[in-house]
């Protein structure tokens, strides 16, 4: 018997604005951040809208290049994505500053059950739900945080 998809969450029409306890270079505003950041990858994966999300990460973060790729190819709006893909940040455990005034620490992420394909001709990937760890690093930059780097670790 076939399991059936979630719903995808409705396309948005505009991209979440930064709250503004998420600006400046205070480790409070570090949480707001990463939390708002996932709203942006969450943007992107609807939309296939990139820019965004880019405009708040550093310009060598490979890992968030690498996933404005996949989701400009793959996403809900072009049909590619359908389901309970959207990011949640549960918890930030662990902020900590470290070297040249940046700050690293991770945070606990759920996504729900989705599929995914690369083309519309492709077969699908189906992804169960699951529980990860975004590991990251932020750099400040005009006065706020942004993302230098980052990486999703399954749980």
């Amino acid at each position: 018997m076939p399991t059936s998809q979630p719903s995808s969450p409705p396309t948005p029409s505009a991209p979440p604005d930064r709250p503004a306890a998420a600006n400046g270079l205070t480790l409070a505003a570090a949480d707001k951040f990463i939390r708002y950041y996932s709203e942006l990858l969450n943007y992107a994966s609807a939309t296939g809208d990139t820019a965004p999300m880019l405009s708040s990460s550093e310009a060598g973060c490979e890992n968030c290049k690498s996933y404005a790729k996949f989701v400009q190819q793959a996403n809900a709006s072009n049909g590619l994505l359908q389901g309970d893909y959207l990011e949640r940040v549960t918890d930030i455990p662990e902020l900590y500053r470290g070297e040249n005034g940046r700050l690293g620490g991770s945070a606990t992420v759920a996504i729900g059950a989705y599929t995914s394909k690369q083309s519309a001709g492709a077969s699908p990937i189906n992804l169960k739900a699951a529980k990860y760890t975004r590991e990251f690093a932020l750099s400040a930059q005009g006065g706020n945080w942004v993302m230098y780097e980052m990486k999703l670790v399954k749980q």
